[in-house]
């Protein structure tokens, strides 16, 4: 896909097509829809900023949020090298002498009316959080030194920024914080949730298995262990590749696979049966 603006040729990224489904935490999920709702012509949506531990699934949340509103959805991972350019538009050479300028996936969101996905922004530096200022108020434009252009928002953008809450990661700038609100908090799920997402994620498994590794979970979150559901689905996939693999009982291969995956402390919270 290819724009033209202020006489630019702009090449356009392709939206995400993931295969997910949010589950549980309805509270969570409407608390950033609201956000992002304008209730009034002189209102703007808002910018919210998803907080938890790596693997909670706020990517997922914000992806699915997207598709309720029926929007195209651009996931954009940020970096400690991440580039004010690489959030606008690179130029890239083509042919002998020639440019043609491509527009990330935070932009084409900007440009067609889709949703954005900063994944992991309290790892960017404050020079590209800066090239992002003007979009995250009122102002609600972006303009590109390389391109030389101005790009306003279309009026249907939207934008979450998902942020880690562990130690390898950086404060946001202080005119950066308050441009990213509310703060939506999304914690380890309740037991009921937890195996429904296992569910969702391994429709393929044995119930004792998802029943399993949704008790190591509890009892791991019960410690305030980082372990999630990411974790879960990483070990239910493991044991059950064992079992193909060697055709032990699942109840054997269990444990081996919480160690595998996660080390051998996190065998200290494995279920005996």
């Amino acid at each position: 896909m290819k724009v033209s603006i202020e006489g630019i040729e702009l090449h356009l990224a392709h939206p995400d097509e993931l295969n997910v489904t949010w589950v549980g935490q309805e509270e969570t999920m409407r608390q950033l829809m609201a956000a992002w709702m304008v209730i009034d012509d002189r209102d703007v949506p808002m910018n919210p900023r998803l907080l938890g531990k790596p693997g909670v699934g706020k990517t997922t949340m914000a992806y699915a949020a997207g598709k309720r509103l029926g929007r195209e959805v651009y996931i954009m991972q940020a970096t400690v090298d991440t580039r004010p350019e690489d959030l606008l538009i690179t130029p890239v050479v083509e042919g002998v002498s020639q440019l043609k300028y491509v527009a990330s996936p935070l932009l084409t969101a900007m440009i067609r009316g889709g949703v954005a996905v900063l994944d992991e922004g309290n790892r960017m530096s404050e020079k590209s959080w800066a090239s992002l200022a003007p979009l995250l108020d009122n102002r609600r434009y972006v303009e590109s030194i390389v391109a030389g252009v101005k790009i306003r928002a279309h009026k249907n953008f939207r934008l979450a920024a998902t942020m880690n809450d562990d130690s390898s990661t950086f404060d946001l700038p202080e005119y950066i914080h308050s441009r990213l609100q509310p703060q939506i908090l999304i914690d380890f799920p309740e037991r009921a949730e937890e195996l429904a997402i296992l569910r969702e994620n391994l429709p393929f498994s044995p119930d004792d298995v998802l029943q399993y590794v949704t008790d190591f979970l509890q009892q791991a979150h019960a410690a305030d262990e980082s372990y999630t559901v990411r974790d879960g689905i990483n070990i239910a996939r493991y044991a059950l590749k064992l079992n193909a693999e060697t055709g032990q009982p699942h109840r054997l291969l269990l444990q081996a696979a919480v160690r595998a995956v996660l080390g051998e402390e996190a065998g200290r919270y494995s279920v005996r049966r």
